[in-house]
């Protein structure tokens, strides 16, 4: 016995000695090498599941297919360049983001904003039937539900017609997804395969590692991106959480290889299969929407997500309109909005009025609290559950994704966002958005104050928990 009480003692010393040296945060060092050297039967098991911010093994993965992947990035930068924008005269806010994720901004798309689930699915199983070549389909969260089998059927008619496949889903997210459901589509031909996020000796023990992203692409063409996942909940069929809204985006133009190359390197990772794709843009023949996707991923060496907010926050002259389910940001984004609020920029911020998650819903009240007195204006959606991730800066600049405003997607999920400017698509979002105003009820950040004190620290101790929510 008194071996293995050392034996977690020093094993508490030892992960102490790690976090300190990997913990991204000072407070979450701190945090973590106290509770890993006083309590080590209770801090090392978690530390080994919850303790890491970045993920292992990518590098890896990469040198094993260095000169095939090497090639194949350099004829896809090569394809773009026609369509290619640099920083179009933003001053270099379109130069950052462009570093931060290895993507550009092109020209000759076109966006269709996508409101809620029926609109959206309608538009991809459409998109699925008109499919040639391949169709890639990749979603954090599938049911076997209506929807899920919906999807499924319509994978399966193209896959019989000679259409290649390929289905990419999170263990996590779809950790209820049957094996006949699977079954099914592999009987098809359907090529399918779960994310794999504790695939490599790193990631082993890990559960904080999630891929988040939803994103589909037909014949490299046309492809969707945003806030749904499959699942009957996002029809609004769920009684608890209907009506449920989101938002998603159909796209079409150079900006679709942007998206189909983010979908290859995650099917890449779990499968470390190439499969043969188009790579060749195809311009929008009805519009010219400036557009690039920014993927984001613990993988990488800057928290590109969190970045991407600061950077898009900081470049507001006139609005900066959000809405997010979860309200947890970080301090760099903290204090862009309290910038922002002291030049004068209109901002809105709407999230969910019933939470899915009693936690983070409560934390998000202490950073409400914390912008009191700036003039900003904070809204609950009440007729059912806001899952969607969107922002509008200015008249132009729209962003719609999988990125909440929380630790989770700054940090420790593989995110996807893709970033529209156009003037037109600007006023759609800005109409969306007078809706979502329209159905949420005003939110006082000094009412905090007048809350029974259990709640108070109910919403602090929340706010605590929440970046490993």
């Amino acid at each position: 016995m008194a071996w293995i009480v050392t034996a977690f003692y020093v094993a508490g010393i030892v992960t102490a000695v790690d976090a300190v040296m990997n913990t991204r945060t000072a407070q979450g060092a701190v945090a973590w090498a106290v509770s890993l050297v006083a309590a080590p039967f209770v801090a090392v098991p978690a530390y080994l599941v919850f303790g890491r911010s970045k993920f292992d093994g990518a590098t890896a993965a990469y040198e094993q297919r260095k000169q095939e992947i090497d090639a194949l990035v350099r004829q896809i930068r090569e394809n773009l360049r026609p369509w290619s924008l640099g920083d179009a005269g933003r001053s270099g806010t379109f130069r950052a983001i462009q570093r931060l994720c290895g993507m550009e901004l092109t020209s000759g798309n076109h966006a269709e904003l996508l409101v809620d689930g029926q609109a959206t699915f309608d538009s991809i199983v459409d998109g699925i039937a008109h499919a040639r070549h391949y169709v890639l389909v990749q979603f954090y969260m599938i049911h076997d539900d209506g929807l899920g089998r919906r999807l499924q059927q319509a994978l399966i008619e193209r896959a019989r017609a000679g259409v290649r496949v390929y289905v990419l889903y999170d263990e996590v997210g779809s950790k209820g997804l049957p094996t006949p459901y699977v079954e099914a589509l592999r009987a098809a031909g359907i090529e399918v395969s779960s994310f794999k996020p504790t695939q490599g000796a790193g990631n082993r023990f890990q559960l904080n590692f999630r891929n988040h992203r939803k994103m589909v692409v037909v014949d490299g063409v046309v492809g969707w991106i945003g806030g749904h996942n499959v699942g009957d909940e996002y029809l609004g069929l769920d009684p608890e959480f209907t009506p449920w809204r989101d938002t998603h985006v159909r796209l079409e133009g150079p900006v679709v290889l942007q998206l189909q190359a983010t979908i290859l390197g995650d099917w890449y990772w779990a499968t470390r299969r190439i499969p043969e794709l188009n790579w060749r843009p195809q311009p929008s023949a009805s519009s010219n929407v400036h557009a690039m996707i920014v993927p984001s991923a613990p993988s990488q060496k800057l928290e590109t997500a969190g970045l991407l907010f600061v950077t898009a926050l900081q470049s507001a002259q006139r609005r900066i309109w959000i809405s997010a389910p979860y309200f947890v940001p970080d301090e760099a984004v903290m204090k862009a909005l309290q910038l922002a609020a002291l030049r004068g920029v209109d901002i809105r911020i709407v999230t969910t009025g019933k939470g899915d998650s009693q936690a983070v819903f409560l934390a998000a009240f202490h950073y409400i609290h914390a912008l009191r007195g700036l003039g900003i204006s904070f809204y609950a959606y009440k007729p059912g559950f806001l899952h969607e991730k969107v922002m509008l800066v200015d008249e132009d600049v729209s962003t719609v994704g999988t990125a909440n405003f929380d630790n989770r997607s700054f940090r420790l999920n593989f995110e996807v966002t893709a970033l529209i400017v156009d003037p037109a698509f600007g006023r759609q979002m800005a109409a969306m958005f007078e809706q979502d105003f329209a159905h949420s009820e005003p939110i006082d950040p000094d009412e905090f104050e007048r809350r029974p004190y259990w709640w108070r620290f109910a919403v602090n101790l929340s706010r605590l928990a929440a970046p490993v929510l």
